[in-house]
């Protein structure tokens, strides 16, 4: 049933965001959507990975939050990939994301489904849990980075 839940959140935010892209006036509307977007996204990812690698204290209740913001921002910066916002500065994507955009859209459906995977495992309320799909979901992000953006 969560699953379900996830799913169904996943799609119906993907559904919401896809209109966006229509409305951006400029490139740069674009980009600063993404880029809010990944910013909300990787604050609350990285309060996970200081748990799962003990840099703070474990807190459950905490965990499963931040998880949840995770993946539901998971599915938003995507509207924000519109041709003509690329560039060559650090942190940028490739041109390569048009030109191989099923690759890269496949690579972003891997993160968030590693990301729904590490909100269920957050609500386990175990620390060893959390980091299992912690390191899974990191290495998902760091693939779609290594693959796509500008270093």
């Amino acid at each position: 049933m969560q699953r379900l839940l996830s799913t169904v959140a996943a799609v119906a935010g993907l559904a919401t965001a896809l209109p966006a892209a229509a409305q951006f006036q400029k490139p740069e509307d674009a980009v600063k959507y993404r880029k809010a977007a990944f910013t909300v996204m990787a604050t609350h990812f990285g309060r996970l990975g200081a748990m799962a690698q003990g840099k703070v204290p474990f807190d459950g209740a905490a965990a499963a939050v931040n998880a949840d913001i995770v993946a539901r921002m998971s599915v938003l910066p995507y509207a924000g990939f519109v041709e003509g916002t690329s560039g060559s500065e650090k942190g940028s994507p490739k041109a390569k994301v048009w030109s191989e955009r099923a690759k890269f859209d496949a690579a972003a459906k891997t993160m968030q489904d590693k990301v729904a995977k590490l909100a269920v495992a957050a609500k386990a309320n175990n620390v060893d849990t959390l980091k299992a799909a912690f390191g899974a979901a990191a290495k998902a992000c760091e693939a779609c980075h290594d693959e796509f953006r500008n270093e």
